[in-house]
C-alpha cells in the first residue's frame, strides 16, 4: 500500500551539511527525510520558488520531452529503502499504456514538481526509515533539527538517494 506525501520542505543536515528532502504525510504528521545531491536539491528548491532560469534544467528537459511525447506523469513512489538507499518509480502513461521507469528520489521528486503529479511512498519504506512523528499540528524547525542531532553516526550516513 502507498501512502500519499507531499514535500514540507528542504533544509540541511547540520551533521553533513548536506541537503534534506522533508516528506509529509497528508493525513498525519509524520515526515520522512531523504538526504540527497546539491544540485538534486537546487533543481527541487528552484521548482518550489517558482524561479525562472535562461534555459531548461534537466528537469524541465525531462518534463519537455514526457510532454512533446504526448506522455503524461500519473504518481512518483518511493518504492524501497535497500542498503540505506530510497529507490523510486516514475508511472507514466502514453496512448492508454502504462510505463513504469526506475528513478533516484531525488530526480522523481523534482520531476513531481514539475509535473504536478502526486507523490506517494510505500508503507514498508515508513516501517522501515527513520520517520520523524510528531504530535504537535506541525512541526517546527527547530523541532526537526533537535530530531536529527539525536541521529546516532549510525544512522547520519543512511538514507541516500
Amino acid at each position: 500500500m502507498e501512502v500519499e506525501m507531499k514535500i514540507r520542505g528542504l533544509m540541511v543536515d547540520p551533521s553533513t551539511n548536506m541537503p534534506i528532502i522533508l516528506l509529509k504525510d497528508t493525513q498525519s504528521e509524520a515526515l520522512l527525510p531523504i538526504w540527497v545531491g546539491l544540485y538534486e536539491a537546487q533543481a527541487i528548491a528552484l521548482e518550489v520558488e517558482k524561479s525562472q532560469t535562461p534555459r531548461p534544467l534537466t528537469h524541465d528537459l525531462l518534463k519537455n520531452l514526457i510532454h512533446g511525447l504526448n506522455a503524461k506523469v500519473q504518481r512518483i513512489v518511493v518504492t524501497e529503502l535497500k542498503d540505506d538507499t530510497f529507490y523510486a518509480i516514475i508511472w507514466m502513461e502514453q496512448n492508454g499504456e502504462i510505463v513504469a521507469l526506475d528513478s533516484r528520489p531525488s530526480d522523481a521528486l523534482a520531476l513531481a514538481l514539475r509535473t504536478d503529479c502526486p507523490i506517494y511512498v510505500d508503507e514498508d519504506v515508513l516501517r522501515t526509515a527513520k520517520v520523524l512523528p510528531n504530535p504537535a499540528e506541525q512541526a517546527s524547525s527547530q523541532d526537526v533539527r533537535k530530531w536529527l542531532e539525536s541521529l546516532n553516526d549510525e544512522d547520519l550516513g543512511r538514507y541516500k538517494m
